[in-house]
């Protein structure tokens, strides 16, 4: 692999250069962006098909993506900064300065979801059919999102030399997220030194993956609504306390070193599952009464 820049060894694929972005006019365009720009585009797309396939009106969810899209932005940023405020605190101008990286995606579905229920309440829709319709779109956005943070070099787990390892350049990768293991296994190829890690965006999408055929496959068998949405809230909240776990630059609770993502996405797991038994049993006591 002389040269590659990013490898996964053991599936004998090699990516001899791999750009972080693109150059128009002397502007620098990061990949991490347009990725995530697709995923919100193709995002909307689905959600649309999900309204027109159980009898909705579309354009409900372009309208509603206007705002959404906006504050999903300023919760992912504020989240990230709220989490890492030793970084801003003395120069809260970086704080806007988004273009230098941090952002933080349980800051964009926590607004996203505020968001959703203000626009729900002002515009007299129900709410939980409205989540069931949209969060396809947003584990879409996800998905796709998560390849940004390949683009990036980012966003990866702990050494390890399992099937789908991935070998990263070190020059090319934040200091702050390679672990004294990692510096214990570094590879060096005619000079040029390697971290070998866990490509925890590749987990984290296909989890998301079988997490959406899953929704799609219950919309139109589902018991109740708000049922897809917590699908939602239980699968991703499972894979991500897992993934989360293999990360190196967990945002952290103070100095507790507790990853706050971690546990986040337990107590989301753990409300979907409370919230669907309760539902549920509503559901079949109506169906019992309609009897």
């Amino acid at each position: 692999m002389s040269g590659a820049e990013i490898a996964f060894p053991n599936l004998g694929i090699e990516i001899s250069y791999l750009p972080k972005g693109i150059s128009i006019a002397g502007f620098t365009i990061a990949f991490y962006g347009i990725i995530i720009a697709c995923g919100m585009i193709f995002g909307l797309l689905l959600a649309r098909w999900q309204a027109k396939r159980t009898g909705q009106d579309p354009d409900i969810y372009m309208d509603y993506a206007l705002f959404g899209i906006i504050f999903s932005i300023i919760g992912a940023r504020l989240y990230y900064v709220a989490f890492s405020w030793d970084s801003y605190k003395d120069n809260l101008w970086q704080i806007f300065n988004i273009r230098g990286g941090g952002m933080a995606l349980y800051g964009s579905v926590i607004a996203a979801t505020i968001t959703a229920v203000v626009y729900c309440r002002i515009k007299k829709y129900k709410f939980l059919l409205f989540a069931d319709t949209a969060v396809g779109g947003l584990i879409l956005g996800q998905i796709i999102g998560r390849y940004g943070n390949f683009m990036n070099r980012e966003a990866f787990g702990e050494y390890t030399d399992s099937l789908f390892a991935m070998r990263l350049r070190v020059d090319q990768v934040a200091a702050s997220t390679i672990t004294d293991t990692m510096r214990d296994n570094i590879i060096d190829h005619n000079g040029v030194q390697y971290i070998q890690v866990h490509p925890t965006f590749l987990y984290e999408s296909v989890w998301n993956c079988f997490v959406l055929l899953i929704m799609l496959f219950r919309t139109k068998r589902k018991a109740f609504d708000g049922e897809i949405f917590l699908i939602y809230l239980v699968g991703y909240g499972i894979g991500r306390a897992w993934i989360e776990g293999l990360r190196t630059d967990q945002l952290q609770i103070g100095s507790t070193g507790i990853a706050v993502s971690q546990v986040l996405s337990v107590v989301i797991a753990v409300f979907g599952i409370v919230c669907w038994i309760i539902l549920y049993q509503k559901a079949r006591k109506k169906r019992k009464a309609e009897i």
